[in-house]
């Protein structure tokens, strides 16, 4: 199994001690340096002061803070859990993503959502109602810019009459892009537009607030892995989709102590149904706290599950 560990970069309460250069660039370093096989940022430009009262959270941009973890490590994957789409132009997305892949030497991974705050739409200017249709049309929109070459399109909110966008991301066709959701359509998205698929643990009474179908269980996971399988049959999809979770004691903001036996079963039990990489977020309020956990995670749960 693959791990993607969870820079701390919502802890703005921390101040510089793990919202800073030297904070992401030291725990990017010790990631790989443990053994984890990317490391993952999260993505609310500007969060209502509503959700932010029920447990919200800040960040810092992901694509800035990727490139300064790009700066100080050289194999550990980029990994974007998630970017959402639907907040921006896609050709602007696009070329962010694109430069993050090229200074990186294409160690990019674009983990994309729709979103699901209401309110942080409204104050970034993108339509609610409308998301799922401009995250298909982005995804589409983004590889042709991808490919390096003159294009003609239109789509919601523009229109290309012959534009081009250079440098190509060093991965070709372009940065594997995996689909955020729980939800049938954003299965049928994964396999139909992308590389792969990253559903999240949702505990009870969390799945309205999120926009999202519940999953709460292992057998809820299997049997939304079982559709999938179902519908690359029917699409005719020949490449394997790449399946990435997050252990419920591992999610961000669980609060819990890690139990590394218990994550150990658990991925296990993940790996068996299809799972091949995991996200962690991991306890610690300081940067050193932080670094004794990646340590930790790599030696109890990373090796015996990989056989190191």
């Amino acid at each position: 199994m693959h791990f993607s560990y969870g820079l701390p970069t919502h802890r703005v309460d921390t101040g510089e001690e793990l919202v800073s250069a030297g904070a992401v660039t030291e725990l990017a370093s010790e990631a790989e340096s443990a053994g984890f096989d990317a490391i993952y940022t999260t993505d609310h430009p500007f969060p209502s002061d509503t959700w932010l009262a029920v447990g919200g959270h800040h960040a810092l941009d992901p694509l800035v803070a990727l490139g300064f973890a790009a700066a100080t490590t050289s194999r550990i994957r980029l990994h974007t859990n998630l970017f959402v789409l639907a907040y921006r132009n896609p050709f602007l997305a696009a070329k962010g993503l694109s430069t993050l892949d090229v200074l990186s030497k294409g160690r990019l991974i674009v983990g994309v959502g729709a979103g699901y705050l209401e309110g942080e739409f409204a104050a970034l200017g993108a339509s609610f109602d409308d998301r799922n249709d401009r995250v298909d049309e982005a995804i589409s929109a983004m590889r042709a810019a991808w490919a390096g070459e003159s294009i003609t399109r239109s789509g919601i909110g523009f229109r290309v009459d012959g534009n081009t966008m250079l440098p190509r991301p060093v991965q070709r066709p372009g940065p594997p892009i995996w689909i955020g959701g729980n939800s049938k359509r954003a299965i049928r998205r994964a396999v139909e537009l992308a590389d792969g698929w990253s559903p999240f643990p949702t505990p009870s009474g969390t799945s309205t607030r999120t926009h999202t179908a519940a999953l709460a269980t292992i057998d809820d996971l299997a049997e939304r892995i079982e559709y999938a399988k179902q519908h690359s049959a029917a699409v005719g999809r020949q490449a394997p989709l790449e399946i990435c979770f997050v252990p419920p004691a591992l999610r961000l903001g669980s609060g819990k102590e890690l139990d590394t036996s218990e994550t150990v079963d658990a991925c296990r039990a993940l790996v068996a149904i299809g799972v091949g990489w995991a996200t962690v977020a991991l306890p610690g309020t300081t940067r050193e706290s932080q670094i004794e956990a990646i340590h930790r995670f790599a030696n109890d749960v990373i090796r015996p599950l990989n056989g190191g």
